[in-house]
């Protein structure tokens, strides 16, 4: 009897320790996945593309809540993106552009 408890105790922590090493970090939306699948088109892979009118984003100046606003509401020939992408998934993307700077 002893010797099962003991076995069942020891069985618990080994699982207990186990997750404790290998669970995945929670991480949110990929933004570069999602501008190139909605973004690419028309501002490049690099940023720079400029189909459309789209603004070189290598040059741009916005700072994330502006460039949110934009990716929400559209600008110019820009599709809106409130109905189409999260909030979440929105700020992603926001934050994606801060990277795309020009050599």
């Amino acid at each position: 009897m002893w010797i099962r408890l003991l076995f069942l105790v020891f069985c618990g922590l080994l699982v207990l320790w186990g997750c404790g090493e290998s669970s995945p970090e929670v991480s949110g939306p990929d933004g570069q996945a999602i501008y190139t699948q909605n973004c690419v088109f028309c501002h490049g892979a690099d940023g720079r593309r400029g189909l459309n009118g789209a603004g070189d984003l290598t040059a741009s100046t916005l700072p994330l809540e502006l460039r949110k606003e934009q990716i929400t509401n559209g600008k110019g020939l820009m599709t809106p993106y409130k109905n189409i992408l999260t909030p979440e998934e929105i700020d992603a993307v926001a934050r994606f552009t801060l990277t795309l700077t020009a050599p």
